[in-house]
């Protein structure tokens, strides 16, 4: 059993204890960049990119988060409901679904040193690292400053803890992976921490959903499966060497360019899809799609082997940009000192609406 299992494992017992604008970045892209990235992503989606860009092996220790229960309480309706529930202990599973149309956020926690590095980091990858807001000062648990124009702090977030209002977390201790699925990082926490919130593609699960196309894993009750890729970060001072993690959604190839429509105004959280079709598996560098590095396998449309429909226009793979990439990014930046994030599909959920941000990614 691995260190991971034995201190943390997803079936210990949850703590008792959890019952208990900001300017926008200055560093904008300039034009020129904005246009380097788009040639960069039109290349890769169709085929070009130079092999040179090979990810290397996956590290051994792939986490694979636990499904989520059914029947989810009808008193989850609200980012607060969902917060408070995982604080006291009552939630302890995905997020997916939950408070329909509340934006959804990935977490990383970081010594105060790697702040400045993790601002450009973000500000040179958007489409994996959109930045939406962070503490408020160094050390500051229970107060958020907003990154997006027109949205204060509390207006993104008002009562909360992030060390506690997450259904799970991982915590990392230089730049390996020491506990899994923890209840809460009450412990973990200090005074020279700061944390990050980034955009979540759930934010635009309940827009797709509302259109007709939900995505599958919402209706099958699992966490969407998420991927390695071969495709490399733009480096941020001591984040050098990471590459894109994607989430996958499969649609019908009749309705993509639908799902590129809709989810292209949520450019905080992800926008529209970098790749898709059969052919982006491979351009991407993913071995094997019944094999994701995190979250549940993906099914076909009768809720058999998603790989065994190779091809199939029925059965298309879509895939995302996903705010797991900071992890992976500080795992291999070989930060010292301790870091904190939510587990895959565990995200905290906000104040703040869809319609909020996809004003705001218009104007």
């Amino acid at each position: 059993m691995s260190p991971v299992q034995l201190e943390c494992g997803d079936g210990s017992p949850l703590r008792l204890a959890k019952a208990a604008k900001h300017d926008s970045i200055n560093a904008i892209l300039s034009p020129m960049f904005v246009a380097h990235i788009s040639l960069f992503l039109r290349q890769t989606i169709e085929g070009e990119m130079s092999t040179a860009f090979q990810n290397p092996p996956a590290p051994a220790h792939t986490i694979t988060p636990s499904p989520p229960t059914s029947n989810t309480p009808s008193s989850l309706l609200t980012g607060a409901e969902v917060r408070k529930a995982s604080r006291n202990g009552s939630h302890t599973s995905s997020t997916s679904g939950l408070a329909k149309t509340y934006i959804q956020a990935n977490l990383i926690i970081l010594p105060s040193r790697y702040a400045a590095d993790f601002r450009l980091l973000c500000a040179r990858n958007p489409v994996p690292c959109p930045l939406i807001a962070e503490s408020a000062t160094v050390g500051k648990y229970d107060a958020v400053k907003s990154w997006l124009t027109g949205l204060e702090g509390p207006d993104l977030l008002s009562a909360h803890d992030i060390r506690r209002d997450v259904p799970k977390y991982m915590v990392y201790r230089d730049s390996k992976l020491v506990k899994s699925h923890c209840a809460d990082i009450v412990d973990e926490w200090t005074e020279d921490h700061v944390a990050f919130l980034i955009g979540c593609s759930y934010s635009f699960e309940s827009a797709l959903s509302d259109a007709g196309l939900p995505p599958r894993h919402t209706t099958a009750d699992t966490i969407v499966p998420i991927y390695r890729t071969n495709i490399p970060l733009c480096p941020a001072g001591v984040f050098t060497g990471a590459t894109y993690i994607t989430s996958m959604r499969p649609y019908k190839r009749s309705e993509i360019e639908k799902v590129r429509d809709i989810t292209r105004a949520f450019s905080v959280t992800h926008g529209e899809p970098i790749a898709w079709g059969w052919d982006a598996v491979e351009r991407l560098g993913i071995k094997d799609i019944d094999t994701p590095d995190w979250g549940n396998p993906p099914v076909s449309t009768d809720g058999s082997r998603f790989g065994a429909f190779y091809g199939d226009e029925e059965n298309v793979p879509v895939f995302w940009g996903c705010g797991v990439t900071p992890q992976e990014a500080v795992m291999k930046a070989g930060l010292e000192g301790t870091v904190m994030g939510h587990a895959p599909g565990h995200m905290l959920i906000l104040d703040c609406r869809d319609w909020d941000i996809v004003l705001k990614a218009g104007s």
